[in-house]
């Protein structure tokens, strides 16, 4: 081990990912929109069925979690479409379905009537800015919710104070060889795309908290794909927040032209990110 290598700042590194990433969510929305799920709330809620065809190990271990602790109180943060919440509240107690997004959580709201539950609350807003409007739950789930968030400091202690017994956090786990880690290794010096579960968990490790992991074994995530290499190219660009820069264009070129395979029409990247689930009881 190099003596003299200097171990990166985690909160640091995570607030300067999540800003790059939500100057390129803003960048994409429609003129005059604020909300970035208005009219696309339904093809969202359709790719994460598609993800959820295949069994996955998260789902499996939060059913354990809700026999474990009969009776739960559940907080759902970034619920999202619902999928999750509709999934626990036949197990649970009650469930807080949040969401800062006023589409997701109308779609969210549809989902629950339409499956018949009354045992679940809706909240409106921005965590951790709305954490002392909720009371506290037995169980927290955020599901791939926290990436926007430039303080995950305050993020996971919020989790903490209305969490009464287990908080369960599901994190992106991209390679640390693929593409996009390769990309960012080239433009910023090291593999680290996105706010992400690797850098997650060194920033819980620093808040000592010594959590539990449940990696999938298997790449659930839906392949990107774009129709052209000069699409890809200008995907790959917004990502790592280069947009009109174009110093490093050849190199990220010859990158996509070695790794994404044509496939008809389309061009395919390598799958490289799985699931973490991360868990610690409080």
């Amino acid at each position: 081990m190099d003596e003299n290598k200097i171990m990166p700042d985690w909160v640091e590194l995570w607030r300067t990912l999540s800003r790059v990433g939500n100057t390129r969510r803003e960048k994409k929305l429609e003129k005059g929109v604020k909300d970035r799920w208005h009219n696309h709330a339904e093809s969202f809620n359709l790719r994460v069925y598609e993800r959820w065809e295949q069994r996955d190990s998260s789902r499996q271990f939060v059913l354990q979690t809700l026999q474990e602790i009969p009776q739960a109180t559940v907080l759902d943060v970034g619920a999202g479409t619902g999928t999750w919440t509709t999934m626990i509240a036949p197990h649970a107690k009650s469930v807080t379905a949040l969401d800062s997004s006023p589409a997701m959580l109308d779609f969210c709201k549809k989902e629950v009537q339409s499956a018949g539950f009354e045992n679940v609350a809706f909240v409106e807003g921005i965590w951790p800015e709305i954490a002392n409007q909720v009371p506290e739950h037995d169980i927290t789930l955020c599901s791939h919710a926290m990436y926007g968030c430039q303080d995950p400091v305050a993020f996971i202690d919020a989790l903490q104070k209305v969490t009464r017994r287990r908080i369960i956090l599901l994190l992106r786990a991209p390679s640390q060889n693929g593409l996009m880690a390769q990309a960012a290794g080239m433009v910023w010096g090291h593999p680290y795309d996105s706010p992400n579960f690797q850098i997650a968990y060194q920033i819980l490790l620093g808040m000592g908290i010594f959590p539990h992991v449940i990696m999938e074994n298997v790449h659930l995530w839906k392949q990107w794909c774009n129709t052209s290499l000069a699409e890809a190219l200008a995907e790959i660009k917004s990502r790592l927040g280069l947009y009109e820069d174009q110093q490093y264009d050849q190199q990220l070129m010859h990158l996509l032209q070695e790794n994404l395979v044509q496939e008809g029409e389309e061009w395919v990247w390598p799958a490289a990110i799985r699931t973490a689930l991360v868990w610690w009881d409080v």
